[in-house]
């Protein structure tokens, strides 16, 4: 398992994109989170297909966090189900890996 993950998070709007991302730096759940704008999201919900425009929040932060990180994502979001998703990092540069360690509250 790698220590290290990517976490992929989507909001409609960009003031709860930024509550979100400011929280989760705060509380050191994440080292950094970008927030990609204008992200077209076209998925089926309740019987029908939706097609929504998203802003979407790129997480970095430690394996051993995540569950945390997904508690608080789904008290601060607005969607019934939002997408939290965490991808493993197998790679990166050293230097900024060891920053995300040292920058997360272990």
């Amino acid at each position: 398992m790698s220590e290290f993950i990517v976490v992929l998070v989507t909001c409609g709007k960009k003031e709860e994109a930024e509550k979100i991302a400011e929280s989760l730096i705060l509380e050191r759940l994440a080292a950094c989170v970008n927030i990609v704008p204008a992200v077209s999201s076209i998925y089926f919900w309740e019987g029908r297909i939706c097609n929504e425009q998203e802003l979407l929040l790129i997480i970095k932060t430690t394996t051993i966090l995540y569950t945390r990180l997904e508690k608080r994502v789904k008290d601060l979001h607005s969607y019934e189900v939002p997408e939290i998703i965490s991808i493993p990092l197998e790679q990166g540069s050293a230097k900024y890996l060891k920053w995300i360690k040292d920058t997360v509250e272990q």
